[in-house]
C-alpha cells in the first residue's frame, strides 16, 4: 500500500472518530482526542487536526470541533460501510467479534460506493449495526428497482408461509429486545410468517404470536434454505 492510501486510510479514521463522537453528544477537542488515542485512529493530535482543518473537512473552534459539509459526507461514507460490513460478517458470515470488527476497520476503506450499496441491498437495508447504532442510508435505500436480490428481508415483506430465520432484530427500544427473547423471538430463531392484518402472526416452534407492525417492521430475516 502507498503512501497516499496510507494518508486517506488515517484521514478517514480521524473523521470517523470526530463523527462517532459526536453520536455520543461529544464534540470537546480534548475528548475527540482521548478517543482517537484508544481506537483504531492512532495518533490524533492538534496537528494533525489543523490539518484537517486546512484541507476543509473540519473546524475547529476554541475547544470544540466540528465537521464541514466535505468533511461529514465523508465521514458518513466511512461509518456507513464500517457498519454495513459487521453486519455482513456477524449475521451472515458468523464470524466472532475480533474478527468481524478487524474484517470491517479494512473494508471501510476499500470497498467503492457501488459495492457498499450491493451489501447493503444484500442484508436487506439494516438500519442499524450489530452494536445498535444507526447505519447512515445511502442512495440504495430509497431506490425502487434493486439490481440486488436482498438475502435479508423486514419480516413484513416476507412471504406468508415460508420457514425463515431471524438475522437480527433493531428495536426502538431496548426493553422490546428483552420481551421478544422471553418469547423466543431472537437472532437465529426460525419462524414462518402467517398474518400481517390486522396483526403480524407468526408461528415461533410450537408457539404462535400476534406482533404489533412497529414491532414487526423491526425484525429482519432470511429464507431457510432446504
Amino acid at each position: 500500500m502507498n503512501d497516499t492510501a496510507l494518508h486517506a486510510h488515517h484521514v478517514e479514521e480521524l473523521l470517523e472518530t470526530v463523527f462517532t463522537e459526536r453520536e455520543q453528544g461529544r464534540d470537546a477537542l480534548d475528548g475527540v482526542l482521548a478517543h482517537a488515542a484508544a481506537s483504531h485512529a492512532g495518533a490524533l493530535d492538534r496537528g494533525a487536526l489543523a490539518g484537517l482543518e486546512a484541507a476543509g473537512l473540519l473546524r475547529l473552534d476554541g475547544e470544540r470541533v466540528a465537521l464541514t459539509e466535505a468533511g461529514e459526507q465523508r465521514a458518513r461514507a466511512v461509518v456507513r460501510r464500517h457498519r454495513l460490513t459487521e453486519r455482513l460478517f456477524r449475521d451472515l458470515l458468523q464470524l466472532s467479534e475480533d474478527a468481524t470488527e478487524s474484517q470491517a476497520c479494512e473494508l471501510e476503506h476499500i470497498l467503492s460506493p457501488e459495492a457498499t450499496d450491493s451489501v447493503c441491498t444484500l442484508l436487506g437495508h439494516p438500519p442499524t449495526c450489530p452494536h445498535g447504532k444507526a447505519i447512515p442510508p445511502g442512495r440504495c435505500c430509497g431506490a425502487a428497482q434493486k439490481t440486488v436480490r436482498s438475502l435479508v428481508t423486514g419480516l413484513p415483506s416476507f412471504e406468508l408461509g415460508t420457514p425463515a430465520r431471524i438475522v437480527f432484530i433493531a428495536p426502538r427500544f431496548h426493553d422490546r429486545m428483552d420481551r421478544l427473547a422471553s418469547l423466543g423471538v431472537i437472532p437465529g430463531s426460525e419462524i414462518r410468517l402467517h398474518q400481517r392484518s390486522p396483526s403480524y402472526v407468526i408461528e415461533v416452534g410450537e408457539t404462535t404470536l400476534a406482533l404489533d407492525p412497529e414491532i414487526a417492521q423491526e425484525i429482519y430475516v432470511k429464507r431457510v434454505e432446504a
